[in-house]
């Protein structure tokens, strides 16, 4: 009853936690909104432990927890579905996700969601909403070495909810240092769904979609930075190529509508 994963969180509370928050947003995606997914039948044929996602990003919280969902229901055997919430009396209590460590101390329910999975680092290149410099805290990487050694972490390579950003290099060291299985995840409508947060309601009727895909083909020893950083941005459907098909003005046009939406609220 009292046993606890690496971090130092207790199993059974971390269990109820996931619970609860998944009770509470069930309707999220399946009934103020609709979450289509494709290709979760690869997840129940993954390993336990080292396996890392890598997903673009469109809200701080909505994604992370749709793939909460959606990875418990396939291990449960619901392909491609996350009808009747059940599938969370028994979730994966292993499963972790990379979160800057200032968004997570940003409220009391974040430090909540924090307990149930994150794995916060100090960001090197942003805080407080000011862009820095700073050394990689090597406490960081050995807290990402923990969770995939221990089980499934998620990472948002690109380390920011902006379209088309560069993939952070962080993430390819990752890769790099201990060779996961890499599932890349490419997300669309959590943006128009949620509020940049991802924990209000923005708008009702939206359909979600979340593809999942084949593992990453890496050498770990051969491929360079270069080459795993291209082979991401086309995995996720962020590489720059992308913006030849969905222009970049209709992309700015886009945040600067969500921009007066959330004003005019």
């Amino acid at each position: 009853m009292f046993k606890k994963n690496p971090f130092g969180h207790y199993l059974i509370l971390k269990k109820w936690l996931i619970r609860y928050l998944g009770f509470m947003t069930h309707r999220r995606y399946r009934g103020f909104n609709q979450l289509h997914i494709e290709g979760s039948e690869i997840i129940k044929n993954l390993p336990d432990n080292n396996v890392l996602f890598i997903s673009n990003h469109q809200t701080y919280f909505a994604d992370v927890v749709a793939m909460f969902h959606v990875f418990n229901a396939s291990l449960s055997g619901r392909i491609d579905s996350i009808k009747n919430v059940g599938y969370l009396w028994s979730p994966k209590l292993n499963m972790y996700y990379v979160a800057a460590k200032e968004t997570m101390k940003s409220g009391f329910l974040p430090r909540i969601m924090a307990y149930a999975g994150s794995v916060s680092i100090e960001r090197t290149w942003r805080e407080n909403g000011q862009s820095i410099n700073r050394q990689v805290k090597m406490s960081d990487i050995t807290n990402i070495g923990l969770a995939l050694d221990d089980g499934w972490l998620i990472t948002f390579p690109q380390g920011t909810t902006k379209p088309f950003k560069p993939v952070r290099k962080g993430t390819v060291h990752i890769i790099k240092n201990y060779k996961p299985i890499v599932i890349p995840i490419v997300i669309d409508g959590f943006r128009r769904s949620f509020d940049k947060k991802g924990l209000m309601i923005k708008k009702k009727g939206i359909l979600q979609s979340m593809i999942i895909k084949e593992p990453l083909k890496i050498d770990y020893e051969k491929d360079s930075l270069n080459d795993i950083i291209e082979q991401i941005q086309y995995s996720i459907e962020q590489h720059p190529s992308y913006l030849k098909v969905i222009p970049k003005e209709e992309i700015d046009a886009q945040e600067k509508l969500n921009k007066l939406r959330k004003w005019e609220a």
